[in-house]
């Protein structure tokens, strides 16, 4: 199924577990993506934001699944 920024920024997303550097999140059409720590800074990132706050990460994850299919 083809996902688009539309449609995962919509609402929003909720943490899910922290692996390998990355805070990965899920958005409310079940999109999974990650947030490498190293791009955190001194940010705070809760359990629960809106989906419009990450859609850079939303995007990059897209792109790459995209490029690799």
């Amino acid at each position: 199924m083809v996902m688009n920024v539309k449609d995962c920024i919509k609402g929003n997303v909720t943490f899910l577990y922290y692996r390998a550097g990355n805070l990965w999140y899920v958005t409310e059409n079940s999109f999974c993506f990650p947030v490498p720590i190293e791009d955190v800074g001194d940010a705070t990132f809760n359990k629960e934001e809106k989906g419009i706050m990450l859609m850079r990460w939303i995007r990059k994850h897209l792109a790459i699944i995209e490029q690799d299919a």
